[in-house]
């Protein structure tokens, strides 16, 4: 398929597609019900529906009984790590492998002109981004992905918050269902903004960010304490009336769907004719300028309310770039008045 119909590359062969990034039809004052049927459709399927899919399947064929959770231990918390370990090979390699190790679509659509593998770098492991990104996501995000998950299940399991079952909550755990995007979104949102505060930008944030050209492994590539901060967002479901189930749909929207934002196409070419939107245009965003984008693709536009909204469009750059320069006027000033002797 010809990418140049859709965007277009620059020297380097970076990607930049035509369109940008669009608010929810309701926050653009579009109430048509094409515009809305369309979103509905989209914030279903095919990703939500994917995560509620694996949901289902753990909680009837993973899960231990009631009777098992009630107690701490190794056994069945070293079980649910192996399912975990095992379902993020096996859905993350699937991207990895088509895309990027085979290469099935060249560079097509893709953002960075360039494949991981072609740019050795110091601030990896190994000097590769690919083997340091599959490490830290297998010995230390997924570990505590995990942990996240024990805990839930057995606080549920033991009676220390509300259990709300099905048959008597249908409407209110429906609803909860739907909107856990949200809460996804708006926890996301306020544990990345702390985290690129000055000094826990560095000594933590930067982890993740040294990935600059992202693949799929670098979606759960962290530091330890943003692999957990980001996996709790589930914990939610120990503050609100819940169910366990949705808290597992909760911690399964962060750990599968957490590669959504970091594919490195704009589309994903399924066959000759067919592609697939990658909705990896606004992380990607936020990976290329760091200082942008901080939670998702505006379904609470906390970016936009906060100043720190980037589109793609020439508009959104110019705001970054203003932006920029106000700090750096901050900055200067700062160091200016520190430098000031002060008058005898």
């Amino acid at each position: 398929m010809d990418d140049l119909r859709f965007g277009k590359r620059n020297k380097r062969g970076d990607f930049t597609p035509h369109e940008t990034v669009a608010l929810p039809p309701f926050w653009r004052g579009a109430f048509g019900l094409r515009d809305l049927g369309r979103f509905a459709l989209e914030y279903v399927w095919p990703w939500n529906a994917f995560h509620m899919a694996t949901t289902l399947a753990y909680w009837y064929l993973v899960i231990p009984d009631l009777e098992t959770l009630q107690t701490l231990s190794w056994g069945w918390a070293l079980w649910l790590y192996a399912v975990n370990a095992a379902a993020i090979f096996v859905f993350y390699g699937i991207f990895e492998l088509r895309y990027y190790v085979l290469q099935k679509q060249e560079r097509r659509f893709k953002y960075n002109g360039k494949f991981p593998a072609e740019q050795p770098s110091d601030v990896f492991w190994f000097q590769s981004q690919n083997i340091d990104n599959f490490l830290r996501s297998f010995f230390i995000s997924i570990p505590l992905w995990t942990v996240v998950e024990v805990f839930m299940l057995w606080c549920f399991a033991n009676g220390y918050v509300p259990w709300l079952g099905w048959a008597d909550h249908p409407v209110y755990l429906a609803l909860l269902v739907l909107a856990a995007p949200i809460i996804h979104e708006v926890h996301f949102f306020c544990i990345h903004r702390l985290i690129h505060w000055g000094p826990l930008y560095k000594w933590i944030h930067s982890v993740h960010h040294n990935s600059v050209n992202p693949s799929p492994w670098s979606s759960l590539s962290m530091h330890p304490v943003e692999g957990f901060l980001y996996h709790a967002v589930a914990l939610w479901h120990l503050v609100i009336p819940s169910n366990p189930i949705v808290g597992l749909f909760q911690l399964h929207m962060a750990g599968f769907g957490a590669v959504n934002g970091h594919l490195g196409f704009h589309r994903l070419e399924l066959t000759e004719d067919t592609v697939m939107d990658g909705h990896a245009y606004t992380h990607y965003l936020h990976h290329k300028h760091f200082e942008v984008n901080y939670g998702g693709d505006g379904l609470i536009p906390l970016d936009q309310w906060f100043g720190t909204w980037h589109d793609g469009s020439k508009e959104g750059e110019a705001r970054m770039e203003a932006r920029y320069q106000k700090k750096v006027e901050r900055m200067n000033a700062k160091q200016a008045k520190a430098r000031q002797t002060p008058a005898e």
